[in-house]
């Protein structure tokens, strides 16, 4: 089998399996779902080995959305840390996530400990309804 040297080096040492797994994914999940409907339709095991194989690899309940602003999030953070040049909005760009960074850590910090003192108070309420349960048996 030739391959035409246009294609990227990636395409041209994969199978025919993932050729084809990648043009799906490029297409999104409306692909796979069309290419196992088409499956159903002309031979039914071929179907149920798509529905196997999008389930096992967790295309079937994957949201593409969700992949996507993972990618728009890591480039924004990308393209923030870079220097723009003007060194006074550099300083404040640092200036300002660095107070960010800090009033995030404080606030995770407010619900570990609001987390802990609500633990804490159901403990509590726990041991008192078992103190009292135990008082009751007792007194019967």
């Amino acid at each position: 089998m030739t391959t035409l040297s246009t294609e990227p080096a990636t395409l041209q040492h994969m199978g025919w399996f993932s050729k084809g797994e990648a043009w799906l994914d490029s297409r999104g999940k409306g692909a796979w779902i069309a290419a196992m409907v088409l499956g159903f339709v002309f031979f039914w095991p071929v179907g149920l080995a798509l529905l196997a194989y999008m389930i096992w690899s967790k295309r079937m309940f994957s949201s593409s959305c969700r992949k996507q602003s993972r990618k728009h999030f890591a480039s924004s953070a990308l393209r923030a840390s870079r220097p723009s040049g003007n060194s006074a909005f550099d300083a404040y760009k640092s200036d300002t996530l660095r107070r960010l960074e800090q009033e995030q850590q404080d606030f995770e910090a407010f619900l570990e400990r609001l987390r802990d003192a609500k633990d804490k108070a159901e403990f509590d309420q726990f041991m008192d309804d078992r103190s009292r349960k135990a008082g009751d048996d007792a007194a019967a």
